[in-house]
């Protein structure tokens, strides 16, 4: 529900009692669980993220991954640079209160735990939900993964007061290297999230329900089995258009997440975050640079445009 202030000695101290015990940050998944932790069920879940007198303006961002064949490195990429993430959000002012959201997506059609999702939090406890994540490595190698199930939950059993209440779109990030299904399967809902439909979805008219509510991203990082794949890229730019993202260094990632959500709420631009990473020492730079180009390109992150909010009256929405 992102209650709480997160805390980079908390988190520091949690590593250093890990690396002193031997004890893996991923202990849920390396135990050999082949089930979705309870907290991480998605089956007659809903998650939010609130408004409170902690933090007034909420900003909900939710960062999902494959974690298939050569992705499985993606948690531990953001499980290890969750400071800087932070950092930027909040101590560079990019958004005032934002409430993170991790999960995992595999292939409904053949792995054990094809759907993980957290909850959205403002503290330590987001650190909490990557360590009980199942880094399960399966797939189908057909390359598809159900990217379109986790679409389905995010727009149908997310709830979020930066939209409902001041008509902005939160921010939805997949991180993944292959393609999704062209439907969300009504057998699939029904036996992982708990939802009885008689028909199936279509993928696109779902795209559409979850891009009403958030701003959504598909992130392509190096190294993974289909990085530069015109087809992979093709399909998800034919969905998202210009927030699909190439990212050539997985190192990125955070970083990448963090100016394209300073770039979305106009709170910096790609030159100043550039130099902000030069300033914390990052590496990545260049690479942020080259992600965002298209995104910068694509010119400023507020538009005058207006969509229908809920309640029905008008706000403005970022494109």
């Amino acid at each position: 529900m992102g209650s709480g202030i997160w805390s980079t000695d908390v988190y520091d101290a949690a590593d250093r009692y890990r690396r002193s015990t031997g004890t893996s940050a991923f202990a849920y998944s390396d135990s050999g669980a082949r089930t979705v932790h309870p907290a991480l069920d998605p089956r007659d879940a809903h998650r939010e993220s609130r408004d409170s007198a902690e933090h007034p303006e909420s900003l909900a961002i939710a960062v999902l991954f494959d974690v298939t064949g050569s992705m499985r490195a993606v948690p531990t990429v953001l499980q290890r640079k969750l400071p800087q993430l932070l950092g930027l959000l909040q101590r560079k002012g990019y958004a005032r209160d934002p409430q993170i959201m991790f999960g995992a997506i595999g292939d409904a059609t053949c792995d054990r735990v094809p759907l993980q999702i957290g909850q959205f939090e403002s503290d330590n406890r987001m650190d909490d939900d990557l360590g009980r994540i199942v880094l399960e490595g399966g797939g189908g190698g057909q390359r598809t993964e159900s990217y379109e199930l986790a679409l389905y939950f995010m727009a149908r059993h997310t709830s979020i007061d930066c939209y409902e209440k001041r008509g902005r779109r939160g921010y939805l990030f997949i991180i993944g290297d292959e393609m999704a299904y062209d439907r969300v399967k009504a057998r699939e809902i029904r036996r992982l999230i708990g939802d009885r439909y008689a028909e199936d979805v279509p993928l696109r008219g779902i795209v559409a329900e979850t891009r009403r509510m958030y701003d959504t991203y598909y992130l392509l990082p190096a190294g993974s089995s289909y990085a530069g794949s015109r087809t992979v890229l093709g399909f998800w730019r034919d969905l998202l258009g210009q927030n699909t993202i190439e990212v050539d260094d997985l190192d990125a990632v955070c970083e990448t997440i963090a100016l394209t959500v300073g770039l979305g709420e106009g709170t910096i631009d790609l030159a100043a975050g550039l130099d902000d990473l030069a300033a914390a020492g990052s590496e990545a730079t260049g690479t942020v640079s080259r992600a965002l180009a298209t995104v910068h390109a694509a010119g400023p992150a507020i538009s005058g445009g207006r969509l229908p909010a809920p309640g029905g009256t008008d706000r403005i929405h970022r494109l």
